[in-house]
């Protein structure tokens, strides 16, 4: 796989098949297992019907091997996986919501963002040294 999601804080590898696994865990504290499509763009998920959640519940997403929390600094609503790609390393930012549409791939100094609700967080300041703050 050219292609690899890793945790930030382990460095763990994410990918099992064309999937990415998480840990879930829903307001009422039940935690299950979803399966993200690794395409950036691409909001296709797995999850065992049993667990559930509303449409708009924040979710907390862990790391599947060291179990850390994924959330970020950067916005409340967002979680962060790093992504390997050619030996090349990106910082990769989504929704917690479910059923929101954001993702951010952060390369060097250039945000790409994509997702019908994105622009719900073009808000948020990353830092100074990101010049070219959001390409679309």
């Amino acid at each position: 796989m050219e292609q690899n999601y890793l945790c930030p804080k382990c460095q763990g590898q994410l990918c099992v098949g064309e999937q990415i696994v998480f840990i879930v865990k829903n307001r009422k504290k039940q935690k299950g297992i979803i399966l993200l499509h690794p395409e950036i763009g691409n909001y296709e998920s797995i999850k065992h019907p049993d667990f559930v959640f509303a449409h708009g519940e924040s979710l907390e997403f862990f790391c599947p091997l060291c179990h850390a929390s994924l959330s970020c600094d950067l916005a409340e609503n967002l979680a962060h996986v790093v992504l390997e790609e050619k030996s090349k390393m990106s910082d990769i930012y989504f929704s917690r919501i479910a059923g929101e549409q954001s993702t951010f791939l952060i390369e060097g100094e250039t945000v790409v963002y994509t997702g019908d609700h994105a622009e719900r967080y073009t808000w948020f300041k990353l830092n100074d040294k990101y010049k070219h703050f959001l390409k679309r």
